[in-house]
């Protein structure tokens, strides 16, 4: 019998918690209601690069902390990110897929944590992308630390003002990089 009080004690204050937590999501998803629906996936060609890894989150441009609800796009998943002439594919598993035409793509930059995910210094990629007239940033986390550097010099060279980029270039002067190293993020 001495043990029950604290025992539903213990439980009620879970539950409210859980609860809060819940509450807020909720609120959040409803203030950011007006966000415009994620593009369909079009046919994509060949990918320039092909990586596993871990889909952080999406959250408003220049605020890790203020993550996106909508679209399953505050959700961390597995993940593959693909990049195509054509821009950028999550695959995510258990949410809808994410694709950044190259025309909404702005910039990539390494970061070391955002949206409750925090690793070593550069250990994230960060993309800077607009869905509609809202801009965004979207962390990615590569299972093996040697494709991070790869990748990141690839999505660097197709952002828009990149120097050595150029209109012509965009399907003709992409590379493959190899990715297939065994050196995993520790």
């Amino acid at each position: 019998m001495d043990k029950v009080f604290p025992t539903i004690f213990a439980i009620i204050l879970v539950l409210g918690v859980f609860t809060l937590i819940w509450w807020g999501w909720r609120n959040r998803q409803r203030r950011q209601a007006d966000t415009q629906p994620l593009p369909e996936v079009p046919e994509l060609t060949e990918p320039l690069a092909d990586v596993e890894g871990q889909y952080v989150a999406t959250t408003s441009e220049g605020d890790w902390l203020d993550r996106i609800a909508v679209h399953s796009l505050g959700l961390r998943t597995r993940s593959r990110l693909s990049v195509h002439p054509e821009g950028i594919l999550f695959s995510r598993s258990g949410a809808p897929d994410l694709f950044i035409a190259k025309e909404q793509y702005d910039d990539v930059r390494l970061e070391s944590g955002m949206a409750g995910k925090f690793v070593e210094k550069d250990g994230l990629l960060v993309l800077s992308w607009r869905l509609g007239e809202q801009a965004l940033d979207t962390g990615f986390r590569t299972q093996k630390a040697a494709e991070r550097t790869p990748l990141f010099e690839l999505l660097r060279s197709i952002t828009p003002h990149h120097e050595s980029h150029s209109t012509e270039s965009n399907n003709a002067d992409f590379h493959k990089t190899d990715f297939h190293s065994t050196e995993k993020d520790g």
